[in-house]
């Protein structure tokens, strides 16, 4: 009774096991065609991420708008930069973020932008834990 792959395609919901991803790992999944990172992070990245100052991010959000509370451990974003739509490279740059290598656009630990020509923060698809250990996308 599950979905055939065309639903999933067309923008089914997905569920993902978060148990197999180790702090400090991250991976990749798909939905609706776009890549998805799903990122454990660190106590060291959250801090990080989270004592930036508001004022000099180009587009200002808190990292606690971008997690879910009581799930700072988890970051989930689209992985497609917001400047011309590449695709950053995860743990990569200056802020133990993601690195876009095609012009240079770097993003921290909580996906907000912080250097380069990229206008937006990488965007947080719609999600909800299911348990601690599964999350639905979409």
């Amino acid at each position: 009774m599950n979905p055939d792959a065309a639903t999933i395609a067309a923008g089914a919901p997905i569920q993902v096991d978060l148990t197999p991803i180790a702090e400090g790992q991250d991976i990749k999944v798909f939905w609706r065609g776009k890549p998805i990172y799903i990122s454990h992070r660190t106590k060291k990245q959250i801090q990080e991420a989270q004592g930036v100052a508001l004022s000099s991010l180009p587009d200002p959000q808190p990292d606690s708008a971008r997690v879910k509370a009581g799930h700072d451990q988890w970051l989930v974003v689209i992985g497609i930069c917001t400047h011309l739509g590449c695709i950053p490279i995860a743990h990569e740059g200056n802020y133990d973020g993601f690195f876009c290598p095609c012009h240079g656009s770097q993003y921290d630990s909580s996906g907000r932008i912080r250097q380069g020509p990229a206008p937006a923060n990488l965007a947080v698809p719609p999600y909800a834990f299911l348990t601690d250990t599964k999350i639905q996308i979409g």
